[in-house]
């Protein structure tokens, strides 16, 4: 069973491959805002490597959000069109619980994505993953509010430095997938982006 895995959420093109419980590839390149012009040029070449074609993919596990808004899109188009077009399933994850569950600290996890005006897309999960903060947009403060009546010790994890005691997100895509296989998956059409806020063109739609 090979599993393809596609994080295109934040600046950064996550995406690997896995066969049996063993990580064949792994992509974790900074792309900035050329995500959507390198992304599956990166991806062939990995194919390619490896010798393998698109067909030979027996389940796909994307990112879904929050995130950057185009980033997330991105991904998204890559495996619907994919899995629709090749009948494939697919599985979409929170890019919080991907960052909470590649951390090996035996603490409380805090994964959070900068969706500036000092807010965070934020969570809080336990040692053994289980989410005491749901996926949220939250203001900072509040945030650490929470985790001041919490009293746990806890670990920060962060794609870039936000806070002095921030864990630099490293994805452990191996584990990722190993945590998600026995997930339901789900019709392609039905996976859609998990943004968690309005995008700025919909605030201002709507007046917020």
């Amino acid at each position: 069973m090979k599993c393809f895995y596609l994080d295109t959420s934040t600046s950064y093109l996550y995406a690997g491959i896995v066969s049996n419980n063993e990580l064949l590839y792994e992509i974790k390149d900074k792309l900035d805002n050329n995500l959507s012009t390198f992304s599956l040029s990166l991806i062939e070449k990995m194919f390619d490597e490896l010798n393998l074609s698109p067909n030979d993919i027996d389940t796909i596990v994307v990112v879904n959000g929050p995130g950057s808004f185009t980033g997330v899109r991105i991904g998204i188009t890559i495996a619907k069109t994919w899995a629709w077009a090749l009948n494939i399933p697919i599985i979409p994850v929170s890019s919080l619980y991907a960052m909470a569950v590649s951390c090996d600290k035996n603490i409380f996890k805090v994964p959070i994505i900068d969706a500036r005006r000092n807010y965070y897309y934020a969570a809080i999960y336990d040692k053994n993953n289980n989410a005491v903060l749901s996926d949220c947009y939250i203001q900072r403060d509040k945030l650490f509010n929470y985790l001041e009546q919490l009293n746990q010790d806890y670990q920060i994890i962060s794609s870039v430095f936000l806070e002095n005691a921030a864990m630099q997100y490293n994805p452990d895509i191996l584990k990722i997938v190993e945590y998600t296989k026995n997930w339901n998956t789900i019709n392609p059409h039905a996976v859609n982006p998990n943004y968690l806020k309005l995008t700025e063109a919909e605030e201002k739609f709507s007046g917020n």
